[in-house]
């Protein structure tokens, strides 16, 4: 520690010293435990009043360290952990957080670590359980200690406080004195951040800050706290307009090969000397720069995946009412003339592939904004929902007989799709094979669009096409074999039977996308959609009977309809679409990236699972794999944290940690742990095996305590 801030805080102790002298005789009783006392160090508790009269207490953690020895700081850095309290045993005490005084940087070996050297006070903020009542405090301090070798330590202290009037203690200004050299979430300390962007290329990212002072700067310095698996090199400094102004760059990496900081949450402390500025940030290139070119045969592969994907895709439990859609489309086929078979066919292959290029083209218009990106994303918006629920009831009441000409013929061509309705209603068969698709992340799709979307441009659109290839092979084939067609029977009376079914699949279609609305908009207001929709079905139906002489009526009333179904919902958020985390299930934390370091290093395992309620293929895996007895069992062990992020509604953040792993689509879920800090993706596909391997290897104990062996560091 540089000696000018060794003598300021040596100067505090001296005037806290000065301040218990001039406390009154019935003032004077200290408040503080006894020293615990090690050959290097000694350790005790302060409170700052000599009772318990409020809801809060402030107490501090004073350290006494022999020269040249060192504790952490909250991130440790390259080594190290930091000091860290276990309150059981303590009464009336609810909780109690430390607060961390802006630490010094040790550079040793080309290791950067962060904390304190000869005496500090590391302030605690304690809140009781019943304020007014007497409270005791039973600490057992686990630390790390380091010089040339490191040695960790356990200080078991013990401190009671009565119950009565409040009073300051002698030891108050001492943990005051620390306190004001706590990081702000503000400007309060004349520091201010203006820009933190990301610069370089997406393998080798320099973090670039600008930070202004209201005073010159003496010694800038920025610590950078990120996920797991990344480390921060010793930042190069240029001051400006005076000492007013200072341009930071810190360059970053990955423990793992293709790990990106791009997207990832950052906590960036800018400090000098004694004081310091705290600010949250998300990893953002001013401008992203555009990869590095790809071997052809990797990219060839990549694109036989994304052809896989695509292909497999029409299997996923989503896709049940496009493959109605399909059955119904080739049992009309029977008897048709090849030409006519392979048009609509191919009609509708043509519709899945200009949907993809929409996809890839909005992909593409968002990344250039800098807006988030993912797949599937459009169903985090309550105007798609709707429109895509009207589409449904729509198709659902033409299949059911409800109406065939009377509202504008192309709904008509869309809901039946043969090929004497013309190739505009094949066409739009595909495009909606596309959109209903578009929820669910089959194996292979998740590896091949988040490849897509960390690429450039023409690499998404390449992929994309690939993956509506590989939707699109079925209607392909037919295409390619219209002879396929004529095996099945002509059309009957059998096909009556057969739309009225696949109507009633497409309209448990339309209520499950109305559940998903009420998510978001409210119940209320997906109610009043789902009654908009019931009615434009009874005017569809019982019109033409109840008006034959008034022809246009019967258009009239459901094109009301059916535009109020439309907006109506958007504009009735009458009860928040938001999302509290007290709707998880108990068992559930709500996702918290920041938090999982600090778990893994207290050698807890964390299962993340990151849903939505419009993924189906999220609900598979609850039902056939997490909520079975096998992974239930196993996820409530005392050793397993499970953190649950919602990405039902938009949320950045979510969208930034699935873009730490390269993905951009749910279902997605990851184990961290001892064995595996960085976590373990899980395949799109959940399998009871493979959770419970992830899980073993995430427990499994590290290899090597880095603390202890990297002496000094």
């Amino acid at each position: 520690m540089p000696s000018k801030y060794r003598g300021i805080r040596r100067f505090a102790f001296a005037l806290a010293a000065l301040a218990g002298l001039a406390q009154t005789p019935g003032d004077a009783l200290a408040a503080a435990s006894d020293w615990a006392v090690e050959e290097q160090v000694k350790v005790r508790l302060l409170a700052a009043g000599n009772a318990a009269a409020a809801e809060t207490v402030k107490l501090g953690l004073e350290f006494d360290l022999q020269p040249g020895w060192k504790i952490y700081w909250r991130s440790p850095g390259d080594a190290g952990f930091p000091p860290a309290i276990d309150w059981a045993g303590s009464r009336n005490l609810a909780s109690g957080e430390i607060a961390w005084p802006v630490p010094h940087r040790f550079s040793l070996f080309g290791l950067e670590t962060f904390g304190y050297g000869d005496r500090v006070v590391l302030p605690i903020e304690a809140r009781v359980e019943n304020p007014g009542e007497a409270l005791s405090l039973t600490a057992a301090v686990d630390y790390l200690i380091c010089e040339e070798i490191c040695i960790p330590y356990q200080a078991n202290l013990s401190l009671d406080l009565p119950a009565g009037p409040e009073s300051r203690s002698p030891e108050a200004f001492l943990i005051e004195s620390f306190s004001r050299q706590v990081p702000g979430q503000g400007a309060e300390r004349g520091l201010s951040i203006e820009t933190a962007v990301l610069t370089g290329s997406l393998e080798a990212p320099v973090l670039t800050v600008t930070a202004r002072s209201e005073t010159p700067f003496s010694e800038p310095d920025l610590l950078v706290e990120g996920p797991p698996g990344f480390s921060f090199a010793k930042p190069e400094v240029t001051l400006s307009e005076g000492g007013l102004l200072a341009e930071i760059r810190v360059a970053a990496s990955g423990a793992q090969e293709n790990q990106v900081l791009e997207g990832k949450q950052l906590t960036l402390t800018v400090t000098d000397g004694l004081r310091g500025l705290e600010q949250a940030n998300i990893a953002r290139f001013a401008e992203l720069p555009e990869p590095e070119g790809l071997a052809p045969l990797a990219l060839l592969g990549i694109l036989g995946l994304a052809l896989l994907g695509g292909l497999i895709l029409n299997l996923m439990p989503c896709v049940l009412p496009v493959l109605s859609i399909k059955l119904l489309s080739i049992a009309e086929q029977g008897g048709r003339e090849r030409r006519q078979i392979r048009a609509s066919f191919l009609a509708s292959a043509a519709g899945i592939l200009f949907s993809f290029l929409v996809l890839a083209s909005a992909a593409v218009a968002l990344k250039s904004a800098g807006m988030a990106v993912g797949w599937g994303i459009q169903f985090q918006q309550p105007i798609f929902l709707s429109a895509m629920a009207l589409v449904m009831a729509l198709f659902a009441y033409n299949l059911m007989g409800f109406f065939e000409v009377p509202l504008p013929s192309f709904i008509g061509n869309l809901g039946a799709g043969g090929p004497d309705r013309g190739l505009l209603g094949n066409f739009g068969t595909g495009a909606l094979a596309t959109l209903l698709a578009t929820p669910c992340s089959a194996p292979f799709l998740g590896t091949s669009v988040g490849f897509a979307l960390s690429r450039g441009a023409w690499e998404i659109y390449l992929i994309f096409t690939a993956l509506g290839i590989g939707l699109a092979l079925p209607y392909l084939l037919v295409a390619a074999a219209p002879g396929l067609a004529s095996w099945l029977p002509r059309p009957g009376q059998w096909m009556i039977t057969l739309r009225r079914v696949l109507g009633l699949l497409l309209a448990g279609t339309a209520v499950w996308l109305l559940s998903v609305l009420a998510v978001q908009v409210g119940m209320v207001a997906a109610l009043i959609a789902g009654g908009l929709l019931f009615g434009l079905g009874l005017v569809l139906w019982a019109g033409p009977n109840l008006m034959p002489k008034q022809r246009l009526a019967t258009p009239a009333a459901a094109v009301v309809l059916a535009l109020a179904a439309l907006a109506l919902p958007a504009g009735l958020r009458t009860e928040s679409a938001l999302r509290s985390d007290a709707a998880l299930e108990s068992a559930w934390r709500a996702l918290d990236t920041a938090a999982i370091g600090a778990l893994v290093r207290d050698g807890q395992v964390v299962f993340v699972d990151v849903t939505a309620d419009w993924c189906i293929t999220c609900q598979v895996n609850k039902k056939l794999v997490l909520e079975t007895d096998t992974v239930t069992e196993r996820l409530a062990g005392d050793d397993i944290v499970q953190m649950r992020g919602d990405w039902t509604l938009p949320s950045d953040a979510i969208s930034a940690y699935l873009a730490s792993f390269q993905r951009y689509g749910i279902p997605f879920n990851a184990v961290y742990g001892p064995g595996a800090p960085q976590g373990i993706a899980l395949p799109e596909l959940l399998t009871t095996d493979a959770v419970m391997a992830a899980i073993s290897e995430a427990a499994a104990p590290a290899i090597a305590e880095t603390a202890t062996t990297e002496g000094g560091s």
